[in-house]
């Protein structure tokens, strides 16, 4: 039960950094997104080899978590809940790819490990970036800014719904624990042989919720449109910021500064 609650806080938390004043939370949500985006595709592009070049884009996550004062905790509690699919995605290659690159120290370093780590690398980067996003831009500022550049409706309100009542879903889920508990008080999880009947009463009970929430939806008006107040454009502030950005983003997924700053410090 404690670890549902724990769930219940971490979306809050986000939600609570997200209200803060600062010149990254400022910026308009469209140039964050977009800026986000940009660093997600050059990230992803880089060769699963290319673990050097990488390596600079460390800086963007620590100078916008700096700048918007977002602690360090909350994000690295969940990017080890991401972790475990890229480790299990990538630890094959190090079995598959013992080709030798090179030595180090009298150790071997096989192109599996150096692909393994690339991609345990880009997992990092990518989680990192998308919750300081998240963390930054509220997120109904995030699904208003989706419907004005023409994202279909049916995708924003499916995700502003899920991020919304997700909290619900936890409840739920704690409730069932409750009551299992009660009439298994020296139990401590749930069996196996009563895993199966719980999914199922959680996901009928996740239905009838679900009803009770549409039809409390549609009695204050709700007719399948999201309405908003209307944004800002975008200032010179915001221009600078996602130019300057998506500009040294491409520039570094061509020129690697790792290789140039190891020439001139001669590493």
């Amino acid at each position: 039960m404690s670890k549902l609650i724990t769930a219940l806080n971490n979306l809050a938390t986000l939600e609570e950094l997200a209200k803060k004043e600062t010149t990254i939370h400022d910026l308009h949500p469209i140039s964050k997104m977009f800026t986000t985006l940009i660093y997600l595709v050059v990230v992803i592009s880089f060769n699963k080899y290319n673990l050097s070049g990488l390596i600079p884009f460390i800086l963007y996550p620590v100078l916008m978590m700096a700048m918007a004062e977002i602690p360090y905790k909350p994000l690295v509690s969940r990017i080890l809940i991401a972790l475990p699919f890229s480790f299990f995605a990538a630890i094959s290659n190090i079995f598959f790819e013992k080709t030798v690159a090179f030595q180090a120290f009298s150790v071997l370093i096989t192109f599996g490990m150096i692909s393994f780590t690339s991609i345990i690398f880009k997992t990092i980067l990518t989680v990192m970036a998308v919750l300081i996003l998240v963390s930054t831009t509220p997120v109904t500022k995030v699904a208003r800014e989706l419907i004005r550049i023409r994202v279909p409706k049916i995708f924003v309100i499916q995700m502003m719904l899920t991020y919304r009542y997700i909290s619900v879903l936890i409840e739920e889920t704690g409730n069932m624990i409750t009551a299992y508990h009660m009439r298994s008080p020296k139990q401590k999880g749930i069996e196996m042989d009563h895993m199966g009947t719980f999914a199922g009463q959680l996901l009928l009970r996740s239905f009838d919720r679900a009803d009770r929430i549409y039809y409390a939806m549609k009695c204050r008006g709700f007719d399948g449109e999201y309405r908003f107040a209307g944004s800002n454009k975008l200032n010179a502030v915001d221009w600078i910021y996602m130019v300057t950005l998506t500009g040294l983003f491409i520039g570094m997924r061509f020129i690697n500064i790792s290789i140039i700053l190891g020439g001139i410090f001669g590493f």
